[in-house]
């Protein structure tokens, strides 16, 4: 179903449905062999959404021969590196002593309940209303615990998520680590200018921000969707990405966070990749990747 301005959803639908697959990867990624990230939650919670095609993907149920197995093998590798890249932003943070953590479109992120924050640590999440409720309550359901004070925004970013987030307690006076993973390509351009601004008009001096950015955001990008669209839909999954992104041009992300008083650094995700010892392929599959990049900052 094509985005609207007032469009909403729950984990197994539209952008919801999206959080979910990107759980299901990092439950594949994390019964790997030699696995990247420990994320004993992922299957859980994946199963408790209850999408029929993700269950039957973790359960080695899906014919992953031919295009759909290499699909299904790229998606675990990113989001394998792609969760220890944000994993490692937050320990790297409160190892410099930041006690306050931001998820933006948290959607299944367990952070909260795996990562070793230190103590006094607070940690809030920002999403739909529903898919909040969902991910607390499964969470209850199996006996899970968070690892710092966890407090849920439960607000769509479109709205005055700032306000929202000032009134759970949240402490613009304070250096905080924000996390946007996964999110840009699901605003329009101007949506994700404003979220930059709003992070940068709530962040103390030292704090710092990790996201991602792909240059190409165009036709391009696109197509590639489309056509891993299609192989998930040969496969059983009714999921068009390319109805849940936005195309057109976008500022940098770089250019405008340096401009707005951060000091950035960026770096190409599959440069990422190799560090992690996940060096992929220059194929198809891949080519988004090849102009995308790993993006941190700190507030100046």
């Amino acid at each position: 179903m094509t985005r609207t301005d007032s469009d909403t959803w729950d984990l197994a639908s539209s952008v919801g449905a999206t959080a979910t697959m990107v759980a299901t990867a990092r439950a594949l990624a994390t019964k790997e062999a030699e696995p990247l990230i420990q994320d004993p939650y992922a299957d859980p919670l994946v199963r408790a959404v209850g999408v029929d095609f993700f269950i039957r993907l973790l359960d080695g149920q899906v014919d992953l021969t031919g295009d759909v197995g290499t699909t299904a093998a790229m998606m675990t590798t990113l989001m394998a590196v792609r969760t220890k890249f944000f994993d490692d932003f937050f320990v790297s943070a409160t190892d410099a002593g930041i006690r306050q953590a931001v998820i933006l479109a948290s959607g299944l992120d367990s952070r909260a309940y795996r990562l070793p924050w230190p103590d006094g640590t607070v940690v809030y999440e920002i999403d739909q209303p529903e898919v909040i409720a969902a991910k607390t309550g499964t969470m209850a359901q199996i006996g899970a615990a968070p690892t710092c004070e966890r407090r849920t925004v439960a607000i769509d970013l479109r709205e005055d998520w700032p306000a929202a987030l000032r009134a759970a307690g949240f402490d613009p006076s304070a250096p905080t680590a924000w996390i946007a993973e996964g999110l840009l390509i699901y605003l329009p351009p101007e949506a994700q200018d404003k979220l930059f601004d709003n992070i940068t008009a709530l962040s103390a001096p030292g704090s710092r921000l990790a996201t991602e950015f792909h240059t190409d955001h165009g036709a391009g990008m696109a197509q590639r969707g489309a056509a891993m669209s299609e192989r998930w839909r040969g496969a059983g999954l009714d999921l068009n990405l390319t109805d849940l992104w936005y195309q057109g041009d976008r500022t940098s992300v770089v250019e405008h966070l340096d401009a707005a008083g951060w000091n950035t650094t960026a770096r190409p995700r599959l440069e990422v990749f190799a560090e992690y010892g996940r060096p992929l392929a220059e194929t198809e599959d891949t080519a988004a990747l090849r102009n995308s990049l790993s993006v941190t900052a700190i507030k100046n």
